[in-house]
């Protein structure tokens, strides 16, 4: 989570806390104390070119201003080679130049003049919209007061009365933190929302003590110049009293606090006092002794900041915690509503929002936005369609050339063949010339084929044509009258020669015959 950086700004005196919360802990980075050269509520302090003037001015001769930065973290009091910077943004610059401030969160912290409270006590809706609208109406009736929704909000108190906080004209911290982003050539600076230092500092009270239903505390905070009472029941708010312009630069005695609490129990119905908590400035145990003796029956205490982290701070920082009551109780304020832990007062004008925004533009610039992210996306719509298309033909076109490829070797294989087609009639006419004689043959082949079938001691070991039409027959035969036979048979044979010769132990003849084969009749030579 982001660094938070808590500052309350009032009157010439500007308190400031850094905190982080890391994991289920709250660490103080820094804490410091800012005197300004002028009250902030009269209007933002010098710039840096301004600051660089007057002290080119002080080195001639010029008046000084009293321009201090009291810091109890001494490490916080940098400074620079060189020129320095005194303004109060070049002193608030150094307090927390070892910081990324574009890491930084900052959270300004107003109370009075700038905050005004309004009770109502009327029927209420459970819609934050409807119940802010509902107490702007009222407000406008009974005090004829106008406020925008943006700058109203509100608290339960503990009698069921709601307590509608709103503000009204310029928040001097925001002034501030505007000129520490020119300071360091920024736009603008974070700004997550804006808290009131009251009801902050309640809320914390609240948190870290516990009270007896029927109990009655006061919270009393000392600044330099002014002071503030806050009124709890119970553990619930019960009425802010007016600020005090008593501090510890004008305070000469202690008997104007009771008088002033008197009179604010009085305006709040509070018929007596069981707690008081004491932070701010002044802690002294000659104040605690004071509220003792005017009030014996309460229980004085100062105002204990227990349970944090505060190894980054000197170790009289960590102790006197109380005098940063306002900027801590605010960060534990913050840390808590984002964990969902209470509801809170929260304000942030919508000049804050439009100057955070990336892009300021009106209405007009947003439909062009629009138009713009539509046209894009049309475009590179088309264009990828395109580029898919562009993939699928190109695919088809490869297709189609291994398709080409494939025929090219099919045509390569039908061209000798569409040859051998082609030369047809003429093989045809060969074989139809070849075949001619081919009954002759058939009809005489198969007449000696049934005659040796018949005649199983005659047998042919050779056949050889003489000519177209004459054959010479070789063979063997166990018997003459077999050779007689076969050439009474075939009458177109002529028995050249017989030759006895034994086949191992029978009888047998070798001899030559010449057959002429004919159609249907067989010449005799």
């Amino acid at each position: 989570m982001k660094p938070i950086v808590c500052i309350y700004c009032e009157g010439t005196d500007a308190k400031l806390a850094v905190l982080v919360k890391e994991k289920d802990s709250i660490r103080i980075l820094k804490t410091g104390s800012l005197t300004m050269t002028r009250a902030l509520s009269s209007g933002i302090t010098q710039s840096r070119s301004d600051a660089l003037a007057e002290i080119e001015n002080q080195s001639l001769g010029g008046n000084e201003e009293d321009i201090s930065f009291e810091s109890l973290d001494s490490a916080g009091e940098a400074s620079y080679s060189g020129l320095s910077d005194t303004s109060d943004v070049g002193l608030l610059q150094s307090y927390i130049h070892d910081l990324k401030i574009s890491q930084l969160n900052f959270i300004p912290v107003v109370t009075e003049p700038i905050v005004n409270y309004h009770l109502y006590e009327g029927p209420r809706d459970n819609n934050k919209k409807k119940l802010i609208s509902t107490l702007i109406n009222d407000l406008q009736s009974t005090k004829g007061i106008t406020v925008d929704s943006e700058m109203m909000d509100a608290i339960e108190l503990n009698d069921k009365t709601m307590l509608g906080v709103f503000l009204e004209g310029d928040i001097p911290c925001v002034l501030l933190l505007n000129q520490l982003a020119n300071y360091n050539s920024r736009r603008f600076l974070k700004i997550p929302t804006i808290k009131v230092a009251e009801l902050s500092l309640a809320y914390y009270v609240s948190k870290t003590n516990k009270f007896f239903p029927e109990d009655y505390s006061l919270i009393v905070y000392i600044g330099r110049e002014y002071s503030k009472l806050i009124f709890l029941e119970g553990q619930k708010l019960k009425h802010i009293g007016s600020t005090l312009d008593i501090g510890t630069k004008n305070l000469h005695t202690y008997d104007v606090y009771f008088s002033k609490i008197l009179l604010e129990m009085e305006n709040g119905g509070i018929p007596k006092l069981d707690n008081i908590i004491i932070c701010g400035e002044d802690r002294s145990e000659n104040l605690i002794l004071s509220f003792f003796g005017t009030f014996p029956e309460a229980n004085v205490t100062e105002l204990k900041f227990e349970n944090f982290d505060t190894s980054s701070l000197p170790e009289e920082d960590s102790k006197n915690l109380a005098l940063y009551a306002i900027p801590v109780s605010v960060g534990i304020d913050y840390f808590d509503e984002l964990d969902k832990q209470h509801v809170g007062v929260n304000y942030l004008p919508k000049y804050i929002q439009e100057k955070q925004k990336v892009f300021q533009f009106g209405w007009h610039g947003y439909l062009l936005m629009v138009l713009v992210f539509a046209s894009a996306f049309f475009f590179t719509f088309n264009i990828l369609s395109n580029i898919r298309q562009i993939k699928d033909l190109d695919y088809e076109i490869e297709r189609l050339q291994q398709r080409q490829v494939e025929n090219q070797a099919l045509v390569n294989q039908i061209t000798p063949l569409d040859a051998k087609i082609n030369s047809f009639d003429a093989t045809q006419a060969i074989l139809d010339s070849a075949c001619a004689g081919n009954g002759i043959w058939n009809k005489n082949f198969q007449r000696l084929s049934d005659f040796i079938e018949r005649r199983r001691s005659f047998w042919i070991t050779k056949i050889e044509s003489k000519s177209k039409r004459e054959l010479n027959l070789s063979g063997y035969s166990l018997t003459r009258s077999v050779l007689t036979e076969f050439a009474q048979l075939n009458n177109a044979a002529i028995l050249k020669n017989i030759t006895y010769e034994p086949l191992r132990d029978k009888s047998a003849f070798s001899f030559n015959i010449n057959m002429t084969m004919v159609e249907d009749t067989v010449k005799v030579k």
